[in-house]
């Protein structure tokens, strides 16, 4: 059965290339296009889609009112179609923020032959998005965390892409100011990352910043990985640090969980957490059974809970999962395991 995909967005030029770059695929069916929110509204009653793509800047109304609009009145994958500027990225991650499932980037050379050529994919997998859960997840209150914490030196590693914006606000919310030290790979466009970064820093207790080659793992401290041509490793097994490393592409990814997974199992072996959240796709699957066969504590993010069970899915596969768990219960189990006095995970 096709994907019906409505097309949102102001430009008449735009909708045309994204209407030419959908319809190349035998397994999408586009069935209209609207210029503004309320044309879209009146689609949406009439053509019933599967999957909108939605402009940021529109007249009338703008595409992030109207995507919180429609998703607390009538849920529905949305993929954001965003610039890749300051301003574009901003709005980018408010848009996932809001219930947004992915977000890609408006061509800067309109002239290039490859425009929009991952959208097909990204609609198709949003079309099995579960935006309820995303609805449900709202509502819960972060758990507290518990303010006697004390590290116990061991890594928390996490990957994670399509939803992963709202899960690791979910999950970092729970951490304490002196949080395990953290490495985060979030499948994004690089552009998106440092504001992506600044948002959860100051949103979280700990501090979230962007990754630097031979920056120190410590405590309180949360690393995000900042994609372009480098993977985020750890190295060194008494003073370990972060290393950006060039290398190919890993399962479609730079940076790659895999390539994070992997370096930790290599250096750190049982001093360890791993933890693979929503995402498309298998990237971080074989890392997290590396990691789980080198003694860490390894963990995967529920189906129901997850946007997209692509990711996790892949890793229960493996057998690379000690626990799959909500996403509300994934903070308390790594701080149970990364505290120096804790009760049995």
């Amino acid at each position: 059965m096709s994907v019906r995909v409505l097309i949102v967005d102001d430009s008449p030029t735009m909708r045309g290339l994204l209407r030419n770059a959908l319809s190349r695929d035998p397994e999408i069916e586009i069935v209209g296009g609207a210029s503004d929110p309320y044309e879209a509204r009146e689609a949406i009653k009439s053509l019933k889609p599967d999957v909108l793509t939605l402009d940021v800047e529109m007249p009338r109304m703008n595409g992030i009112v109207f995507l919180e609009k429609l998703m607390r009145l009538h849920p529905l994958p949305v993929v954001m179609v965003s610039t890749l500027t300051h301003r574009g990225a901003d709005a980018a991650l408010q848009a996932l923020e809001l219930g947004a499932v992915d977000c890609v980037g408006k061509p800067t050379d309109l002239s290039r032959g490859d425009l929009f050529h991952e959208l097909a994919q990204r609609v198709k997998q949003a079309a099995k998005a579960n935006v309820r859960a995303r609805e449900v997840r709202a509502v819960h209150a972060p758990v507290s965390p518990d303010q006697t914490f004390s590290p116990n030196g061991k890594l928390v590693a996490i990957g994670a892409s399509t939803g992963g914006v709202e899960a690791l606000q979910t999950f970092l919310g729970d951490y304490p100011e002196n949080c395990p030290a953290t490495l985060i790979v979030q499948h994004m466009p690089e552009s998106f990352l440092p504001q992506f970064a600044d948002r959860l820093n100051a949103s979280c207790r700990a501090r979230v910043e962007i990754a630097a080659d031979g920056a120190p793992l410590r405590s309180g401290r949360v690393y995000m990985a900042p994609g372009g041509a480098d993977h985020l490793e750890v190295s060194g097994r008494v003073e370990r640090v972060c290393r950006l490393a060039r290398g190919d592409l890993i399962e479609g990814h730079r940076p790659s969980v895999d390539a994070l997974f992997g370096s930790i199992a290599r250096v750190s072996g049982g001093s360890a957490i791993g933890v693979l959240l929503t995402g498309m796709g298998r990237d971080g699957a074989a890392g997290l059974k590396a990691m789980r066969d080198a003694g860490a504590y390894t963990l995967v993010q529920d189906e129901v809970s997850c946007t997209v069970y692509g990711m996790p899915r892949a890793a229960m596969a493996l057998n690379a999962a000690v626990k799959e768990a909500p996403l509300e219960r994934l903070a308390p189990l790594v701080l149970a395991a990364a505290a120096a006095t804790k009760e049995s995970v």
